[in-house]
Formats: structure tokens, C-alpha cells, sequence
């Protein structure tokens, strides 16, 4: 089974807040200003994030799950 997730650029994020703004899941922050972090918790992998980013900073990546 494949779950995806969204990974953020740290070094690249403007922390304007955008993706946050679309998350449906509430899985991604602003961490102390500085950039965009991922809840892997929360995250889905649903690609709003990354379509809404500016910069085009957030890949959604596959993670292998254990059955």
C-alpha cells in the first residue's frame, strides 16, 4: 500500500501561507515564521498545497506503508 505526502522545500519557502490557507487536512504550519512544515500525520497527500504554492516548493512523494 502506497501512501503520499507533501514535502516542503524548507530552504526555498517564503512562508507566505498559502498552502496552509488550502489544506482541507490542517496538515501543514508556518514554523516560527520561517517556513512551511508538514503534519505526516494529518497529510493525505491531496496535492492542494502544491498547486496553490507560489514558489512551487511542495512535492507530493509516495511512502511505502507496511501492510
Amino acid at each position: 500500500m502506497k501512501k503520499r505526502k507533501a514535502v516542503v522545500d524548507q530552504k526555498a519557502c517564503v512562508s507566505c501561507g498559502s498552502c496552509v490557507k488550502v489544506c482541507p487536512k490542517r496538515a501543514l504550519s508556518i514554523y516560527k515564521g520561517l517556513y512551511a512544515q508538514v503534519d505526516e500525520e494529518r497529510c493525505v497527500g491531496c496535492k492542494k498545497c502544491a498547486k496553490e504554492c507560489p514558489a512551487s516548493i511542495i512535492e507530493i512523494v509516495a511512502l511505502e506503508v507496511p501492510a
